[in-house]
């Protein structure tokens, strides 16, 4: 590596775009991480009816709450950068996921009595509803520390409000208390988030003063909605994908079914973080790449990156079928022993997931943002859609697995169709990518009975490391050879 090459990475280490990404996602792991080992605690603690009150409630406020922000971060962070007037247009966006959070509340609320006759479920509901004002004036300032490549501050109020969070639940080890008394514990936790966010998080740009004294008309608010409505889809549509499901569940199933989805997904939201952080991390070199026009470059880099996605997404699915069984019963107590079976059938979405995640910074990076949203839209529509007419005839948790996984494949061949037109692959290529997936797991799924599972799992993945290390080391030769024909 040349003294230039050291220097130049040296730069962008220093960089504020990979000081700010860098701590989005540290945000976003720790979170992660912190709040599934709260869901452990949660179901291991309470009965499944108070847990899966707990999860409904939880579900319907993240549901609202993905969409209430309105998408409009982008929107946000492209008006302030390099204006002049950064106060107005700070004051007009608070304002607005102000009235934004007040109506969607109202729109909890409203749900929460419609949907449930069950009281506990309607005022935990209506409680954690709370959160989505919260949620919208923070959503203010973690758009405002990204315009002014200052997440590392956003990092650490996230990790002390997920901190409190799981300390606050540690005490259910040595204190129990009820499901209503958490509820309360966890707005007043969020409460003091948004008033660390107020207090240090703004740099003294937010108060409440601006809060109440900025005024923003019907007509204005209208048209910046308008203007950037598809933000709105894209940002949204991956967490109401996953919300919707447990809602519908919990009208169609049983408590306990709504336990065991929630258990599945926190399992598989562990697992999806790798795919998010890579993609979001290879997202800027595909732009570069893109917009300098090397598309032979743009095309390797692609293809590069998608068989690593490939032999993730088959490693975890293998992985999970092989030890389900024995890990989720030891993690959340043996009154899920049947989440196992449920999380395999969920789990052949990350077969598809990696892939299709890699696919969709793709599209962005091609600038096919509004491509990118149908593409969700119609998964979307038919999860949903198989969802109802599956559960129609048979109650089980089995039809809304498999209609995830049917509504992501969808989604991936979608993705295959825009990108065989665009000249980035080829029918062949996308044909490989299914028969050989397919014969990987079904191969995998026959064989498996028949041997222990450590000793299978690790006797494949063996032979696998062994193979590609050896397509590597010819591929190495074989591309020296051609450089140095005279070397021979």
């Amino acid at each position: 590596m040349t003294r230039y090459s050291i220097k130049k990475m040296s730069s962008l280490h220093r960089s504020n775009l990979m000081r700010n990404s860098f701590w989005g996602l540290a945000a976003n792991v720790s979170q992660s991480v912190l709040m599934s080992l709260l869901y452990v605690i949660l179901a291991r603690k309470y009965t499944t009816a108070d847990f899966s009150s707990f999860l409904i409630a939880n579900s319907i406020y993240q549901f609202l709450a993905t969409i209430s922000n309105l998408g409009l971060g982008q929107w946000f962070t492209r008006e302030i950068v390099g204006s002049a007037n950064g106060e107005s247009i700070v004051g007009k966006f608070l304002k607005l996921q102000l009235y934004s959070g007040a109506g969607f509340y109202f729109a909890n609320c409203l749900l929460a009595l419609l949907l449930y006759d069950n009281p506990e479920i309607r005022v935990l509901t209506m409680l954690m509803g709370i959160n989505i004002v919260f949620d919208n004036l923070i959503y203010v300032i973690k758009c405002l520390n990204i315009a002014r490549s200052a997440q590392n501050i956003t990092f650490k109020i996230i990790l002390a409000d997920t901190v409190l969070k799981f300390l606050g639940i540690l005490f259910l080890l040595f204190f129990p208390f009820s499901i209503m008394t958490l509820t309360l514990g966890l707005i007043g936790i969020r409460f003091l988030t948004l008033n660390l966010f107020l207090k240090y998080g703004s740099g003294g740009a937010l108060d409440l003063k601006l809060l109440v004294s900025y005024k923003i008309s019907l007509k204005e608010v209208t048209g910046i909605i308008l203007a950037n409505w598809p933000f709105l889809v894209i940002g949204s549509v991956s967490i109401v994908y996953w919300r919707i499901g447990n809602i519908i569940i919990s009208k169609m199933l049983s408590l306990l079914d709504v336990a065991v989805y929630e258990i599945s997904f926190r399992v598989f939201s562990v697992f999806q973080i790798f795919p998010v952080i890579v993609s979001a991390s290879v997202f800027p070199h595909l732009v570069a790449l893109h917009n300098s026009g090397e598309t032979a470059q743009f095309n390797a880099a692609y293809k590069r990156y998608f068989y690593s996605f490939l032999v993730y997404g088959v490693f975890v699915y293998t992985f999970i079928y092989s030890f389900s069984g024995q890990i989720i019963p030891f993690v959340f107590g043996q009154k899920y022993a049947a989440a196992p079976v449920f999380t395999r059938e969920m789990f052949l979405t990350m077969l598809l997931f990696p892939t299709g995640v890699l696919q969709a910074t793709v599209l962005i990076a091609m600038k096919l943002e509004r491509t990118d949203m149908m593409i969700n839209i119609i998964s979307l529509i038919v999860s949903v859609a198989l969802i109802f007419a599956g559960l129609s005839f048979i109650h089980s948790l089995t039809v809304v697995n498999i209609s995830i996984f049917v509504s992501f494949l969808v989604f991936h061949i979608c993705q295959d169709y825009v990108l065989v037109r665009r000249k980035i692959l080829t029918i062949r290529s996308v044909l490989n990518f299914y028969l050989f997936t397919t014969a990987l797991v079904v191969g995998y799924v026959l064989l498996a009975p028949g041997f222990r599972s450590i000793a299978f799992f690790t006797g494949v993945w063996g032979l696998a490391a062994v193979l590609g290390v050896t397509q590597r080391i010819r591929s190495a030769r074989s591309q020296s050879a051609i450089a140095n024909p005279h070397s021979l």
